[in-house]
């Protein structure tokens, strides 16, 4: 037997979570030894790899992006009722984002994150890329079809697709060729990405050794406090606000639900892509029981609106963390804002590693300084993990919760959701065995 394979062999017999877990050791370690002995070819090998992983999640985006909205808006005339779905789809998407920047703004008025780390406004230093109302709104409708897919622009990718798509639903059966099609080269770009989730656990090493070696505990000593906050603020919402909403509201067992988006949580955590998790995300809730024509519209949905960890926690931690640096005030007022803007301007973050965006537009709303973004910037890889492990399981949660709620929530299969990882599909159309996350 040929060595590559007999090591694929037996990799693929791995659990896929154990191989995560070994590939943030690996990294801790590797990173850690580039750093203290300044090994600089380590160095750059696990930024090479990291960049070349995030690399190729964002290859899938745009294309993704725009198919799996056209499809998931189509397959909303599957569905009974659809109308009733997406408002109220929409309506606990902007329910849960509050409760998340109301406990991310508790947070930050108990543990002032910005005090004694040390830092000054000298130390901040103006983003790259910003975010403002009016870019928001005017930036939604793109001056071309090709600039959006070449610069990766979501929030433009995702009006044109929904614009195609209600234009189908208008047609009817004229555009089934056009359909047909779009479902193709989805089912295509799954199977593509498929191949991408594989590499995560050695993009988990390049990932977060880069991060150590580049950053070091120093730094990560600073924003102790801030990283605390963010982390304790996802967590209380991860496993706290969603467990009780599934036992209060949807009227299910929490534990299942984790055990099947599990697989999805994992991959967010690793990867800090929503959109790149999306097809993992959507399997894992068709699996437990929300119908597969409604959950191919609430996930792609979901994973360029609903951002719970980046789009709420984080810019209300963020705007207190910063205010305080540069030592401005904020009233009730100010709070009620970061409040607004966290429910409304989420699909500014559209579903990509980091929240920079969604920050700027925050911090311009209250009038703090954008150099602040810059105090945060360094210490934002760390921060996304958690962040985007929240989105998604928000992301599944709310599905689950409105197909409870409207009584097409399959409770058996919702019983049997176990944390298994979800199969790639055989190229039959039979799922196989390989024991890996899989995006069809």
């Amino acid at each position: 037997m040929c060595p590559l394979s007999a090591i694929s062999k037996t990799a693929s017999k791995v659990p896929f979570w154990v191989q995560i877990v070994a590939g943030l050791v690996l990294g801790v370690l590797l990173g850690w030894l580039a750093r203290s002995q300044d090994i600089g070819w380590l160095y750059t090998t696990l930024e090479k790899v990291g960049d070349i992983f995030v690399q190729l999640l964002k290859l899938a985006v745009a294309p993704l992006v725009f198919f799996a909205i056209l499809v998931s808006i189509t397959n909303l005339r599957k569905v009974n009722n659809a109308a009733r779905l997406a408002s109220r789809t929409l309506l606990w998407f902007m329910i849960t984002s509050l409760i998340a920047v109301a406990i991310g703004l508790a947070i930050g008025l108990l543990t002032n994150p910005g005090a004694g780390t040390g830092l000054t406004p000298k130390d901040g230093a103006l983003p790259k890329h910003t975010g403002s109302w009016i870019d928001f709104l005017t930036g939604i409708v793109p001056s071309d079809v090709i600039t959006p897919f070449t610069e990766l622009n979501v929030l433009q990718i995702v009006f044109m697709a929904a614009v195609a798509g209600i234009a189908a639903l208008q047609l009817g059966e004229k555009a089934a060729p056009i359909l047909s099609l779009a479902e193709s080269v989805l089912e295509l770009l799954q199977k593509a990405l498929w191949w991408v989730i594989r590499l995560a656990p050695l993009g988990t090493v390049g990932l977060i050794g880069y991060a150590i070696a580049d950053y070091g505990w120093d730094l990560i000593g600073k924003y102790a406090t801030f990283t605390a906050d963010v982390y304790i603020g996802c967590a209380l919402v991860l496993f706290g606000v969603y467990p009780l909403l599934l036992a209060t509201v949807a009227k299910v067992n929490p534990l299942q639900f984790f055990k099947g988006a599990w697989p999805a949580i994992q991959l967010a955590f690793v990867s800090r892509s929503s959109v790149g998790t999306m097809p993992v995300t959507q399997k894992v809730t068709e699996r437990l029981g929300v119908p597969k024509e409604y959950t191919s519209f609430a996930v792609p949905f979901g994973a360029t609106t609903k951002m719970d960890g980046c789009a709420a926690i984080y810019p209300a931690l963020a705007a207190i963390f910063i205010a305080q640096i540069f030592d401005v005030p904020l009233n009730v007022g100010d709070y009620l804002l970061i409040a607004f803007v966290s429910v409304v301007g989420s699909a500014a973050t559209a579903g990509l590693t980091g929240a920079t965006v969604m920050l700027t537009l925050t911090l311009s709303t209250l009038g703090l300084p954008l150099e602040g973004v810059g105090l945060l910037l360094a210490i934002d890889p760390i921060l996304d993990m958690m962040r985007t492990a929240t989105n998604v399981a928000g992301q599944a949660l709310v599905p689950v919760v409105v197909a409870a709620r409207e009584g097409i929530l399959d409770k058996e299969a919702y019983a049997r959701a176990s944390a298994s990882p979800v199969d790639a599909p055989a190229a039959d159309g039979a799922e196989s065995k390989a024991g890996v996350p899989a995006t069809a």
